[in-house]
């Protein structure tokens, strides 16, 4: 196969540094009126041609709401006349959840128009100079530059496996290492079983619910997929309704599964419209539709693959909106900060309570101080979708971002911020990818893929990548050039990145939202990050010495040429956050089961006293405890035995599962007719067996 190109996240614009550290708030209009300038939070390098986002004060917003040729501030009017204003527009939809909106100042931003030749510059400086305007952004553009996947093989698309057996029966199932990691070195040189996010385990209790919610802001989703289809959420009413009509009323027309952002709204969702910069393709190129197949390509359907909260083929897959922000089809510079705003807000007003982000700006934001002065429109946008509560099971919603791909020691913004999830990447053998942001901001890990050499092998192989759905008719951007398009010609395909691992979280997330709906849980949007980031299998301890890895590099004189370097794994020992994200301790997590970590081929006394309560607790265990036969399949369970009031087992396999242990509370004998004795009692106890387990039953 050829290398994959990585994911959307290393891509987006560089920012150049702000006028001023600190912006001037509402409310401090004659201070900055003496300094206009302070009034300028970003600069206008990068950002869109004849254009302003203005926070302006509640008098002149009221009036814009009202008549946006004429603010009633005679200095205001006089600017805008002289500058030759095209149109001033609210950037945020006030005809949802306006109170809300005005509560948290949303209706105070504005977006201004004008002559694309004006000096951007000289405009800003002319806004600043009103009292009635308290801020002024520039819009910065959002670029996507070019990525790529790698189609599945013919081969790959049916295969029988004889002696294996898998949990839903999509034919590329066994391919998602990701879900259930075998180790197969074919895969992956250094593959290692058990390095997932334990998949399998979790969807014994839950595999998904309708009534969940995922935006994927991202490039659009190819909503006709035939594995996203049936998971896509649905706009009723638009559906229903009459075409180039805004049926349920809300801004939008014919905003059947989500809204293209990129295009203000006012465009169909798309994926496949090629662009170039140049000889370099710079148009869709499927991520988005690869982003929501890990998330819930439909499970159990007998095609394709699955997704993480992809549902059991009883229609039960969490849903999908599709958050367009990259749109080939939109000039290159023309995609403004605003866009990204609007299809937040989107998702918030929409239903969605987890929004999943694999993009981010990879360049000058340095803190969270920064980042919320000079994006204070992005910034607002994201604050009012997690102030929401979309979901039954959940107060608030909650944001999950990629790291990022450039290998910085500190993730790119916004998932740095310290309010959101931020994910690392991971390869098959449970290590650091040669790409992944790391350190500071990061959250949790997750698999993402890496591209690797097997020993004897002349070129790359992918399986090592993350596969997932594709629109076949979307470009390819490795191989169409100067105007020349290729496409990828399959539905399914490989990518690697911190975007693919981003929606391994939000898949974790969407299952955990499902479980508690199932089961009558409330969480708060805190308690769920707490259950992502402490839900997780230790990564500190493995990270000694260094690993092989394969890298290209390309010249004219030479083309392109596979290297190896060695690894270095200490650099990120405590720095790719919490751990490596479990699906089922999550699951458990909410479950309060008790989890219990044991070491492959070695016996494990488990003393159940010790482990309830606050340990040394007075039960009696009985000899009749509960290993299902799945169980004992799936963990290698061989041996395992009763003695003195304790359980011994051996696992021969890495995996999770879970026995059922009887005890008596408060006696040695149950009590019951004719006699006086303690009350039988059930637990779970969740077995992790892995290579080498240091996690204790934190749980």
């Amino acid at each position: 196969m050829n290398k994959v190109k990585f994911s959307l996240f290393a891509l987006v614009a560089i920012i150049a540094a702000s006028c001023v550290a600190d912006p001037v708030m509402e409310g401090e209009g004659v201070v900055a009126e003496k300094n206009p300038m302070a009034k300028i939070i970003n600069s206008s390098e990068d950002a869109v041609a004849g254009e302003l986002i203005l926070y302006v004060d509640e008098q002149t917003a009221d009036a814009w709401s009202i008549n946006t040729t004429r603010s009633g501030n005679s200095k205001l009017d006089a600017v805008a006349e002289e500058l030759g204003v095209e149109s001033v527009k609210p950037v945020f939809n006030m005809a949802v959840n306006a109170d809300l909106k005005r509560a948290q100042g949303m209706h105070r931003w504005y977006v201004v128009k004008f002559d694309k030749e004006a000096n951007l510059d000289v405009v800003a400086e002319k806004f600043a100079a009103i009292s009635s305007i308290d801020r002024v952004q520039f819009s910065t553009v959002v670029n996507k530059p070019q990525i790529s996947a790698t189609p599945v093989s013919e081969s790959e698309v049916n295969v029988t496996r004889v002696g294996e057996t898998e949990y839903f029966n999509d034919p590329m199932l066994y391919l998602q290492w990701h879900y259930n990691n075998r180790g197969y070195q074919s895969f992956f040189p250094g593959a290692k079983e058990g390095e997932d996010i334990g998949a399998y385990g979790a969807w014994d209790y839950t595999t998904g619910n309708s009534e969940v919610i995922v935006a994927v802001v991202d490039e659009g989703v190819k909503y006709d997929h035939p594995d996203l289809a049936a998971n896509m959420w649905v706009n009723q009413a638009e559906k229903n309704g009459q075409d180039g009509v805004d049926d349920d009323g809300n801004g939008y027309v014919d905003d059947i599964y989500g809204i293209n952002a990129a295009r203000a709204g006012k465009g169909p969702i798309t994926w496949d419209q090629p662009a170039w910069d140049g000889d370099e393709y710079v148009g869709d190129s499927g991520h988005g539709t690869h982003v929501a197949g890990t998330v819930a390509a439909v499970n159990n359907n007998g095609i394709g693959v699955c997704g993480v909260a992809g549902g059991n083929g009883s229609g039960n897959g969490v849903r999908i909106m599709s958050i367009q922000i990259f749109d080939g089809s939109v000039p290159a510079g023309q995609n403004g900060l605003d866009k990204n705003a609007i299809g937040i807000e989107y998702a918030a007003d929409n239903g969605a309570s987890i929004l999943q982000n694999s993009w981010g700006y990879n360049g000058e934001i340095t803190s969270d101080g920064f980042y919320s002065s000079n994006y204070g429109v992005e910034i607002a946008a994201l604050k009012y979708f997690q102030s929401k509560s979309n979901c039954a099971a959940m107060t608030g919603n909650v944001i999950i971002f990629a790291a990022g791909n450039s290998g910085a020691d500190i993730a790119n913004y916004p998932g740095a911020y310290n309010e959101f999830i931020c994910v690392t990447a991971l390869a098959p053998d449970g290590m650091p990818t040669t790409y992944t942001c790391y350190d500071e901001g990061c959250n949790v890990a997750a698999p993402g893929g890496e591209s690797e050499v097997p020993e004897g092998e002349s070129g790359f192989m992918d399986y090592g990548c993350v596969l997932s759905t594709l629109p076949a008719e979307a470009p390819d951007a490795e191989h169409s050039r100067n105007g020349s398009v290729v496409t990828y010609g399959k539905n399914y395909g490989y990518m690697q990145g911190t975007s693919m691992a981003c929606p391994h979280v939000s898949g974790v997330a969407a299952l955990v939202l499902s479980y508690a709906l199932d089961h009558g849980i409330k969480l708060t949007n805190t308690q769920l990050y707490d259950v992502i980031t402490s839900s997780v299998r230790n990564i500190d301890d493995s990270l000694t010495g260094s690993v092989p890895r394969h890298y290209i590099t390309y010249s004219q004189a030479t083309g392109y040429q596979i290297h190896v370097k060695n690894f270095d794994l200490s650099a990120y020992k405590g720095k790719m956050g919490t751990g490596k994200l479990d699906a089922t301790f999550a699951i458990m997590n909410v479950r309060g089961a008790t989890c219990i970590p044991v070491v492959v081929n070695e016996e494990f006394e488990l003393n159940f006293g010790k482990i309830i309560g606050t340990g040394d607790i007075n039960v009696t265990v009985m000899k009749d405890f509960v290993i299902t036969d799945e169980v004992k399949n799936r963990l290698g369970i061989d041996t395992y035995d009763y003695f003195n009031n304790k359980i011994y087992l051996k696992c021969t396999k890495p995996g999770i599962g879970v026995i059922t242990v009887k005890y008596i509370a408060g006696g040695k004998t149950v009590g019951g007719t004719g006699a006086t004795g303690g009350k039988l009692m059930e637990k779970e106890v969740v077995i992790i067996s892995r290579e080498n387990n240091d996690n204790g039953a934190w749980l």
